[in-house]
C-alpha cells in the first residue's frame, strides 16, 4: 500500500494514511478517471469494504478524496447505514480524520486557510466549494477544462458527455444555460467543469 500511495498523495501524509487503512476488511483501488465522481465507498457482498479513487487527481485532491471515503467507512462502522450519507455523523468523522493532515508539512500554506474554512462544515463534494475548487485546480495538469463561471456570457461549451450549451445569465448561485440541440434551459453550478468551444455570441 505504501508503494501505491507514494504516487498519489504528499509524502508526509503517507504514515498518517497508513494508520487509517490498517483494516483487513478494507481495500483501496485506484481507478481511471470517472467524470461523475472523484471516488466512492461501498460495502461489498462478501462483507468487505472497498474505496476507489480516481488516478488523475492531483496529490492534494486525491488525499482529500481518500479521507472523504475513509470517513464513509468509519461512519458505517460506528452508526450502520441508517443515517444520511453526508449527514452530521459523516461530517464530524471527516473533520476528525482530516485534522492531523491540516498542517504545512502536507498542504501549502495558502491552501490551509481555505481548507480550515471548508472543514468548519464539509460538503458532500469539495467541488461545491468554489474557492476550494479553484485553489485545488492550480495543482492539476494543464487541460482545456474551464469552470462554467469562467465562460463568457453567450459562450459555447461542451460537457464530458458531448452535449453542447450556450451560457446565459447568472441566477443567484447558478447559471442559465441553453442546450444548443434541444433549446432547453438548464441550470449549472458555477464550478461545473466544461470544454470551451466558442467565447463569442455568434
Amino acid at each position: 500500500m505504501q508503494e501505491l500511495l507514494k504516487h498519489y498523495i504528499p509524502q508526509k501524509a503517507i504514515p498518517l494514511v497508513l494508520e487509517l487503512l490498517v483494516n483487513d476488511n478494507l481495500e483501496i483501488k485506484v481507478k481511471n478517471e470517472r467524470k461523475t465522481r472523484h471516488g466512492d465507498y461501498r460495502r461489498l457482498k462478501n462483507g468487505k469494504h472497498q474505496i476507489t479513487v480516481n488516478s488523475n487527481l492531483n496529490h492534494y485532491r486525491f488525499l482529500m478524496t481518500l479521507i472523504h471515503e475513509v470517513a464513509h467507512f468509519e461512519t458505517y462502522k460506528t452508526y450502520g447505514h441508517y443515517i444520511k450519507p453526508h449527514g452530521v455523523e459523516w461530517k464530524r468523522t471527516f473533520q476528525h480524520l482530516m485534522l492531523p493532515f491540516l498542517n504545512p508539512q502536507i498542504f501549502p500554506n495558502h491552501l490551509l486557510s481555505i481548507l480550515a474554512k471548508h472543514f468548519k462544515n464539509p460538503k458532500a463534494s469539495s467541488d461545491t466549494d468554489l474557492t476550494l475548487s479553484l485553489a485545488l485546480k492550480q495543482f492539476d495538469e494543464p487541460s482545456d477544462q474551464y469552470f462554467v463561471f469562467q465562460v463568457p456570457e453567450g459562450g459555447i461549451f461542451r460537457l464530458y458527455n458531448g452535449r453542447i450549451f450556450r451560457k446565459g445569465i447568472k441566477r443567484r448561485k447558478r447559471f442559465e444555460c441553453i442546450e444548443v440541440k434541444s433549446g432547453k434551459l438548464y441550470l449549472f453550478n458555477a464550478n461545473a467543469e466544461v470544454e470551451l468551444l466558442n467565447s463569442t455570441n455568434e
